[in-house]
């Protein structure tokens, strides 16, 4: 009974943090409205500061709360509790009483889903250690870590993603694939942030990408995409009438070239750096990329037409 009037006297303290409203449970004298509360299967007597309508209506409330609360309490486990909101699991209400129960001040903040390939305790370990105060991480399962960053000045979400997987590497020898989330208003957001994170590292494993930091905001345009039917993905690529397109992206040469083409921002020049590649190679391919779908991806328009088709291609092949 003393862990009921424990978690009890906690409910009232963060009820009072987040509306106001103050209840005891036994009268302090003054101006105060006596009250029944339901909690637990038990009828407790209260009372709430003030009198009148107002008393009355933040008395409801209350016992509002506290239904919504029982059933849905987070573990009492400080990783588990935080899991728990990041797949989001009880709400504004969990994410609420999570920051109050551990003193953590709310705030904008964003996540980042983290996939080491090697030796995962070791890998999690050190994510820890490279936490300041207020960051936290859990393990999600057992290849996926978990990283809540609160937002600060100077350093954007995808820097702080590079920082964490060049620390792991330089420090341990182990390389990871980093999602980074959107940045979010308050800790009551989180888990779309989360979201966010483990999409962009499912995205890129799909497509491939190189690198190890991936930004959801790389993907907005395929997760449009995504949610269109199969049988509609195809018909897409049929009006498009690029007979050629499959063996362009089926040649994994062909496909490395025009990524990094795009990613080079149509730049030749640096396109034929990053892949060591010759100049007349390069042109050679891009020719071929144009004799076989029709676009001259030199040209923005038809860069980004071709960026579609690419899309298009890789979701209706899955």
């Amino acid at each position: 009974m003393s862990d009921v009037n424990s978690e009890l006297n906690q409910l009232l303290t963060d009820i009072r943090e987040k509306t106001g409203a103050e209840v005891r449970l036994a009268p302090a004298g003054g101006e105060e409205t006596p009250f029944t509360l339901h909690y637990c299967g038990r009828e407790i007597e209260a009372w709430i500061a003030g009198t009148g309508d107002a008393a009355e209506r933040e008395a409801r409330l209350v016992n509002y709360l506290l239904s919504n609360a029982e059933g849905k309490r987070p573990a009492s486990d400080k990783k588990s509790a935080l899991k728990g909101i990041l797949l989001g699991e009880g709400g504004d209400w969990n994410a609420f009483r999570f920051l109050t129960k551990h003193n953590f001040s709310d705030g904008a903040c964003f996540a980042l889903d983290l996939v080491p390939d090697r030796r995962y305790d070791e890998a999690a370990g050190h994510i820890e250690r490279c936490l300041d105060g207020r960051d936290m991480c859990v393990a999600m399962d057992d290849v996926r870590i978990a990283v809540v960053r609160f937002a600060e000045e100077g350093q954007s979400a995808y820097e702080y993603g590079q920082f964490l997987a060049q620390s792991l590497y330089e420090e341990t020898g182990v390389k990871a694939s980093v999602g980074v989330g959107c940045e979010v208003a308050s800790f009551a957001e989180i888990s779309l942030s989360y979201n966010q994170a483990a999409t962009a590292v499912r995205m890129s494993n799909i497509f491939h990408e190189k690198g190890e930091v991936h930004s959801y905001r790389e993907y907005l345009l395929v997760r449009l995409l995504e949610d269109v039917p199969k049988p509609k993905l195809t018909e897409y690529m049929e009006q498009f009438r690029m007979e050629g397109a499959a063996e362009i992206f089926g040649d994994e040469d062909m496909a490395a070239t025009a990524e990094a083409f795009l990613e080079s921002s149509l730049n030749i020049s640096e396109t034929s750096r990053n892949l060591y590649m010759h100049r007349n190679t390069l042109m050679y391919r891009l020719d071929k990329i144009e004799r076989l779908t029709g676009l001259n991806i030199r040209k923005f328009s038809d860069a980004v037409t071709f960026r579609v088709i690419a899309i298009l291609y890789k979701l209706s092949q899955l």
